[in-house]
């Protein structure tokens, strides 16, 4: 089974959100076949905490405004190096890009299929290789 189309379209809104906030290497990952939990893991860079903070903010306002839909978790806010947003179906990850580097998400779901976020190369990164 992969991803709803409501995943999808959560994904790619917030994803754009995102890029608005000059978000780095921004990836999808259906995930929806290896874990029950959620669909779609959506991976973003950024340099400082501060933008760290910047994106997550935008993200989460985006996603009110566009789809009405609301976090049911968020995690490492205060720390602005990795903040999780858990929309249930989708799960934003967005990493300060030393984190980023470090814990190699992509490359630990490298088996799974990576989604067109539309981006247009801005913010967009292709898939890292294994």
């Amino acid at each position: 089974m992969s991803a709803t189309d409501s995943a999808i379209e959560l994904a790619r809104t917030a994803a754009h959100a995102a890029a608005d906030k000059l978000a780095e290497n921004i990836v999808a990952v259906d995930v929806s076949e290896r874990l029950a939990i959620t669909d779609i893991f959506v991976i973003a860079s950024a340099e400082t905490e501060r933008q760290v903070n910047a994106v997550v903010d935008n993200i989460e306002d985006e996603l009110i405004e566009q789809l009405d839909r609301r976090p049911v978790r968020r995690e490492g806010r205060s720390e602005g190096r990795w903040v999780l947003l858990d929309f249930g179906d989708v799960v934003v990850h967005v990493m300060h890009a030393e984190d980023r580097a470090f814990y190699a998400l992509e490359r630990l779901w490298k088996d799974c299929p990576f989604l067109d976020l539309g981006l247009d190369g801005s913010g967009a990164a292709a898939p890292a290789a294994g």
